[in-house]
């Protein structure tokens, strides 16, 4: 993941992008990519959602929109200095304090929180 982010920075630095590239600036990139590829699905059925990656064309859509998110979001995460890995991992651990499987019998100690 870090080769990627250094990857994109140094792109970004060979054609003198850095001044735009604030953490504003990539928040809102990074929300009209994610659009991009909602706007992909947006009057699909469920069923033709599930579908979309069968045809090579919406395939394509898809993961070029994919990568386009990831990319903003990785440099986002560069600019402020956040490890995106270990954020996702924090945040996991946090969501299964949240939200205990039922049944499981350390969820009732959770559950007086």
């Amino acid at each position: 993941m870090h080769r990627l982010q250094r990857r994109l920075a140094d792109f970004a630095a060979a054609r003198g992008w850095e001044p735009y590239h604030t953490p504003k600036n990539l928040a809102v990139a990074l929300s009209v990519e994610a659009a991009e590829l909602v706007e992909i699905f947006q009057w699909l059925t469920p069923e033709q959602s599930a579908a979309v990656m069968e045809k090579e064309e919406t395939a394509h859509r898809v993961t070029d929109e994919v990568a386009d998110v990831l990319a903003y979001l990785l440099q986002f995460c560069e600019v402020l200095g956040v490890d995106v890995l270990d954020a996702l991992a924090a945040k996991i651990e946090r969501n299964e304090l949240r939200f205990p499987v039922a049944g499981d019998p350390t969820s009732d100690r959770h559950s007086s929180e």
